[in-house]
């Protein structure tokens, strides 16, 4: 199996997740991430999220993100990942 990065994120909730990195891309100046909460091979239908870097406060370390919920720009962003990763049919 493939190494992909982790990133741990808190919902609103304060629930911790560790969300798998599949892509990431630069649109526009902005960082964004596909990320799926498994890696399970085989399952066909592993949910996946679209997570968009937002503005980093003064003294952060580390960059900060939010899951896209415009289905505007989920749509277009979905396409942009489809493309990158080409094996792939994602549904948003």
């Amino acid at each position: 199996m493939e190494e992909r990065d982790v990133i741990p994120f808190v919902t609103d909730d304060g629930e911790e997740l560790e969300l798998y990195v599949l892509e990431q891309t630069k649109i526009n100046g902005i960082n964004y991430l596909l990320v799926a909460d498994t890696l399970d091979e085989e399952d066909e239908d592993v949910e996946v999220y679209i997570m968009k870097e937002t503005k980093e406060q003064e003294g952060e370390e580390f960059a900060s993100y939010e899951f896209v919920e415009d289905d505007n720009e989920l749509a277009s962003l979905g396409k942009v990942f489809e493309e990158l990763l080409e094996d792939v049919d994602i549904e948003l």
